[in-house]
């Protein structure tokens, strides 16, 4: 597969989210406030929110919660892969993985490869799209992944 230029975001329905359709965002910079603020809020494990602590852990210092990596992720797809009024919700995620640990400093992107996209049998307004989603640092390693299905409308709504 190869990234290839896309129908602009605030345009897309259904049909533009083709299988083999790759697209790259970011970056986004991982700071240490915010990695302390995130996890302070919804994963208070020292790891996280104590710089001292951390440097005393296996990973050697202060690291970002997975689920701040996570919605990270979520930042930069509705920033730029999903239209906000085509993309209708989620039904859920698989195989989800944190694979790296993040850290203060790290530049991340997204990587979205769309790997198959069909129209919903009981709906046929909207369909499902599988989209293989990868965070990738500055050296271009796989700091986490997983593969989201979103429900897409098949027209904008008028309003949009």
């Amino acid at each position: 597969m190869t990234e290839r230029p896309a129908v602009p975001v605030a345009d897309r329905t259904l049909s533009d989210y083709a299988p083999g359709l790759v697209e790259t965002h970011g970056p986004l910079e991982v700071t240490e406030s915010e990695i302390v603020a995130f996890a302070s809020s919804f994963d208070p494990h020292d790891m996280h929110v104590d710089p001292e602590a951390a440097r005393r852990s296996p990973f050697g210092g202060l690291i970002a919660s997975g689920w701040h990596t996570t919605a990270l992720m979520m930042r930069l797809m509705v920033g730029g892969f999903l239209n906000q009024w085509a993309s209708v919700a989620s039904p859920g995620v698989d195989e989800l993985r944190w694979l790296l640990p993040v850290r203060p400093g790290d530049l991340l992107r997204a990587r979205f490869t769309v790997l198959s996209s069909r129209i919903s049998a009981s709906k046929p307004d909207r369909g499902l799209v599988r989209t293989r989603i990868e965070m990738l640092n500055q050296r271009d390693e796989v700091v986490m992944s997983q593969v989201m299905m979103n429900l897409v409308l098949r027209d904008l709504p008028p309003f949009a």
